[in-house]
């Protein structure tokens, strides 16, 4: 199939059940996303994309394949076929009797086009029966979708089809598949009445307002003279290309350039299955099977073997026409002209436009098409070049994740964004953080007596497994430099937990560590860690490979705790013990040690996390568990928020009221004296508690901080505050709500008496 009919599919899943569905679809039934228009694809695709739609959607087959043929028409008439289709016939059945030709006209553009056929056939008791035939087998249920679609569109009716029979396929011998359907057609609305069936005894309705559109009026009868006035010979001349014959197919008569092109016509009593086979409609040649299909659109193809020596090197000529039937001479008269889709077919059967009559439209079809086929090859380049172009960004959009996450390894994110942006990135105070500083124990007598690849493989093992921990625990990578790692909790993005997030980290190194033989024993090999929690100073140095760093005598304390700490130990300063000694750590106190640059320090060994098992500190846990306070505050306040979002439609007109009551009534606004000052109340004193600000992770979002004033009195009516996060400060600096939460944002206090 054409990929028209693709997209179509394709169009109609992503209009109908969304783009999502249409990734899942295509990737089970292994096809590609888009489709080129006029490319050819493997009917097994389509198939095979109907199959798994009926699997995803748990419906029969019957009801897809109608959907489509529903979308379908609807698609064609998008892609700028309306006119056409709308122009086929005056009724439904003249519509239906003008597809083939449509088809063939088509065929022009889809050279390759295999389209089914169409056949409307009359019964003696008044019932019209619809004739499908097809190739493609399993397919026939989207004519109705097709049909009925049609009818309501275009002839405000109603159709329904019943598939009558499937009977094996005589008649057009090239085609797979037959299905008869009986066509009901009724006006919307329509008044019906039954009478009798005189034959089987049953009720059958008899339709009032047979929908019968017709352009002619119904009184027109028309005149026919009571003889032929046109000579045999202007007859010849003026259709040359036409053939009588009779019932037998003896050929009686031709147009006089027909017989330029098979010669063997000039002779008499020869048959015109002799010189002729018929392309469509694929029937067998003889005059039951033309009457059977008469008003469908008949191509005769010439055998190579009747013509001439000369004639055979060229192309087969092929004539596209009309049967009629002429009764009283009991004799058939096909009316055709050449069939030809451009004027280098019209070279290649060795024609001249100057053969084919000047009435002829086929002279003004050859030539239109000839532009035709040049703007469609011209659409296929663009076609083609845009489906370069969108593999190209797809595969444009797959490296520069690739890179954002090479460079959100070696920086902080929003530091590297900054980057990308060309902003300069000012450097930042942190008044507490955790930091942590390893190596390994006699790494230099490892080096000298290893090859270099044994140490890369030795420390490339050993820096993966730690820095898997980072992402468990949540802490920042700042370097490594030789067998010198280091971290630091609580930057760059703040947290309350930096100091247990780094202490479980290093209880997670040690155990990793045991898990990196030493190449020279082949034993474990053992680390020295070291941390410490003070203010540092951190920003981006440097142009050329930009790093970022942390300044500041926390950094050197930390160091010296690695220094001079004990193998496979994990040493803490004072600092770090105070940060750590109520959160369920078990620590040992080493005592006073000489430490260089500080003097004697009371220093501490980590050895163990009291509440998390080794494989929680290792992240071989429950993945749904928050070890981390914050992080489970961070969850709950998601939990808030979704909960927040579900309120707010139901709670606007609520907060509309309130803030017209805020505007009417004497309020005071402060952002120095946070506490409110009524005209109607300034008596005693109050205490601001702070509700936990909840925020939304997109700083678009306004943020809602309540503030509860308590006053002394107990009956005394309570006041609420209501500090809304409305926007960034022309400076960029924070604001300061009264409970000193900071918000690069103004903050209003509205006061509203309960």
């Amino acid at each position: 199939m054409y990929g028209f009919i693709n997209t179509c599919l394709r169009t109609l899943v992503v209009e109908k059940f969304g783009e999502e569905t249409w990734e899942e679809l295509r990737l089970l039934a292994e096809v590609q996303d888009n489709f080129m228009t006029y490319e050819i694809y493997d009917d097994v695709i389509t198939l095979r994309l109907v199959q798994e739609a009926c699997k995803m959607l748990d419906v029969t087959s019957e009801v897809v394949l109608k959907l489509f043929g529903e979308y379908f028409f609807s698609f064609c008439k998008m892609s700028g076929y309306d006119t056409m289709l709308r122009t086929l016939g005056g009724n439904l059945v003249e519509f239906i009797e003008n597809l083939d030709a449509l088809h063939s006209y088509l065929a022009l553009s889809y050279q390759e086009m295999n389209a089914p056929s169409f056949r409307v056939e009359r019964t003696h008791d008044g019932r019209t029966l619809l004739h499908y035939y097809s190739d493609r087998k399993g397919l026939h249920h989207i004519v109705p979708g097709i049909i009925e679609a049609v009818a309501k569109d275009f002839f405000g009716s109603k159709v329904t089809m019943t598939i009558l029979e499937q009977p094996e396929e005589e008649e057009r011998t090239g085609k797979k598949e037959h299905v008869i359907f009986l066509m009901t057609q009724t006006n919307e609305g329509a008044k019906t009445e039954t009478h009798p069936n005189e034959e089987n005894g049953e009720e059958q309705k008899d339709i009032v307002g047979k929908v019968m559109l017709d352009r002619v009026p119904h009184s027109f009868c028309p005149s026919y003279p009571k003889r032929l006035w046109i000579e045999e010979k202007a007859f010849c001349n003026a259709f040359p290309f036409h053939i009588v014959f009779d019932q037998d197919l003896i050929v009686k008569q031709t147009g006089v350039n027909i017989q330029k092109f098979v010669p063997g016509l000039q002779r008499t009593g020869i048959r015109l299955d002799e010189y002729f086979i018929v392309v469509h409609p694929e029937v067998t040649l003889n005059i039951h099977s033309i009457k059977k299909f008469i008003n469908s659109q008949f191509v005769l193809k010439t055998k190579k073997e009747m013509l001439p020596q000369s004639f055979q090197n060229q192309s087969m000529l092929k004539l596209r026409g009309q049967m009629v039937w002429m009764e009283s001479l009991c004799c058939m008269v096909y009316l055709c002209s050449p069939k030809l889709r451009s004027l280098q077919e019209l070279e290649e059967r060795g024609l001249h436009l100057a053969d084919i009559a000047q009435h002829d439209t086929t002279r003004d079809l050859i030539l239109l098409n000839q532009q035709r086929l040049a703007e469609i090859e011209l659409s296929n380049q663009l076609e083609r070049k845009k489906e370069e172009l969108r593999i190209l960004s797809r595969n444009l959009e797959v490296e520069k994740k690739k890179t954002e996450t090479l460079l959100y390894a070696m920086l902080p994110r929003h530091v590297a964004n900054q980057l990308k942006e060309g902003k300069k990135v000012e450097a930042g105070e942190f008044k507490v953080c955790t930091i942590l500083f390893s190596d390994v124990v006699t790494f230099t007598n490892i080096c000298a007596a290893c090859e270099p690849i044994q140490i890369v493989h030795m420390l490339n093992s050993m820096y993966s497994k730690f820095d898997r921990l980072t992402n468990v625990h949540d802490v920042y990578k700042v370097e490594t430099i030789g067998d010198a790692y280091m971290v630091v909790g609580g930057v760059p993005i703040p947290k309350d937990t930096h100091a247990e997030r780094v202490a479980n980290f290093a209880l997670g190194m040690r155990i990793a560590a045991r898990e990196v033989t030493n190449p020279i024993t082949g034993q474990p090999i053992q680390i020295r860690v070291g941390l410490h929690t003070g203010p540092v100073l951190a920003g981006v140095v440097g142009e050329k490979m930009p790093r970022y760093c942390l300044f500041g005598d926390t950094v050197n304390t930390a160091s010296r705790m690695e220094s001079h700490g004990v193998p496979d130990h994990i040493h803490l300063s004072p600092f770090t013990y105070r940060a750590l000694k109520d959160k369920m750590f078990d620590i040992r106190e080493r005592g006073e040690i000489q430490v260089k640059g500080k003097g004697l320090m009371t220093t501490y060994f980590l050895l163990q996390n009291l509440k998390l098992s080794e494989e929680q500190i290792m992240g071989k846990g429950k993945e749904d568990t928050c070890v981390y306070r914050d992080d489970q505050q961070e969850a709950q306040s998601l939990d808030n928020e979704i909960t927040a979002e579900q309120r707010n439609v139901s709670g606007k007109e609520e907060r509309k009221s309130v803030k017209e009551q805020s505007r009417s009534s004497s309020a005071h606004f402060s952002v120095d004296d946070p506490s409110p000052q009524s005209s109607a109340e300034k008596t005693s004193t109050s205490t601001p508690v702070c509700a936990l600000c909840f925020r939304k992770r997109d700083s678009e979002r306004v943020a809602i901080l309540m503030l509860r004033l308590m006053t002394d009195s107990l009956d005394k009516p309570a006041l609420w505050t209501l500090a809304c996060h409305l926007g960034e400060t022309p400076s960029g600096r924070p604001t300061a709500g009264p409970c000193g939460y900071a918000s690069f944002a103004p903050v209003f206090f509205v006061h509203v008496e309960l």
